[in-house]
């Protein structure tokens, strides 16, 4: 309907919309949190936690209706077929724009559980949405540099600690943990000035992965492998808000959980020699996807002589 503003109106229109739906559920949001903070009973607040996942899934809805509304997007998403809404499942991804947080809560809407992040701290002070963030009970940890670990060993076991305490929040209802291993955004100059044995991306860090695994490994289902492409080439989350992204390829794999992955992270050498590799060999895969990828873009584009391609299985915008 707005497809034809010029882009940075697009643009514009976009964050309003945004904006305006943060705001719009942002206090049945609190109300809701507020409920279940004064009765203690777990049954109460499980009830609660059900009703704060719908607020949340419907500020979804509302926003992938603005994206529908304003982009013209050609979505081509494979393996999501085996996935379901109630489950407990632990999302790893690359991480190549801060457009893919919006792109995958389009992608798992209402496939998956609400997708929730491990965040900072500092986080919970950013107006609204930090409150927001709490009161959907996403885990609040502080990440300790490398260099403060080697000054202060005893920091990893508190951090670790904290990190094993929220995951306990994630027991009482299906949930869907969110995990960027590499941790920052793959760009080209990272990935060059960080040595990475990648060609698309940067080396996944696993240690975060291990601990959401060991501490939920009654619950959970499956890991969710998720390969974020942008045929285009890398792009800013302006840049698609102005409409300026016409495709999105997703490639979605379940994969079983062996009792190979599961350990003590920290405390067993070998466990984490053999996560690590696991997690590296993800990724060397995840690479070659990536380039494939790249390589049927590539030849789709050549083929179609410049039309406007839209993949064979592709969603569009009545789908989502």
């Amino acid at each position: 309907m707005f497809h034809w503003l010029p882009g940075p109106l697009n643009g514009l229109f976009s964050i309003a919309w945004l904006s305006v739906n943060t705001l719009l559920w942002f206090f049945p949001l609190i109300l809701a949190a507020f409920l279940k903070w004064i009765v203690p009973a777990s049954r109460w607040r499980a009830w609660c936690d059900r009703g704060l996942n719908g607020i949340a899934q419907t500020w979804v809805a509302f926003n992938n209706l603005g994206m529908a509304l304003t982009k013209r997007i050609h979505w081509k998403v494979t393996g999501v077929e085996s996935l379901k809404e109630k489950g407990w499942y632990l999302v790893l991804a690359n991480h190549q724009s801060w457009t893919d947080i919006v792109v995958l809560q389009k992608v798992f809407h209402r496939r998956l559980p609400f997708l929730k992040f491990f965040l900072k701290k500092e986080l919970l002070y950013v107006p609204f949405l930090g409150m927001a963030w709490w009161a959907l009970d996403f885990p609040f940890v502080k990440r300790s540099s490398a260099a403060a670990v080697r000054k202060r060993p005893h920091i990893q076991a508190r951090d670790v600690a904290e990190t094993v305490k929220a995951c306990e929040k994630f027991k009482r209802v299906p949930i869907a943990v969110m995990n960027f291993a590499e941790g920052t955004r793959a760009t080209a100059a990272k990935i060059l000035e960080r040595g990475s044995p990648y060609t698309h991306l940067l080396r996944p860090k696993a240690a975060g992965a291990a601990l959401v695994m060991a501490a939920l490994k009654e619950r959970l289902q499956s890991i969710v492998d998720v390969t974020v492409f942008y045929p285009e080439g890398p792009i800013s989350f302006w840049r698609f808000l102005c409409g300026k992204v016409r495709d999105v390829w997703i490639h979605v794999e379940a994969i079983p959980i062996r009792q190979e992955l599961l350990g003590d992270y920290f405390n067993d050498r070998e466990f984490q020699k053999r996560f690590q590799k696991w997690l590296n060999d993800l990724w060397e895969a995840k690479d070659r996807r990536i380039d494939a990828m790249k390589r049927e873009w590539q030849s789709r584009a050549l083929g179609k002589s410049g039309e406007a391609l839209q993949p064979a299985g592709d969603w569009d915008e009545s789908m989502a």
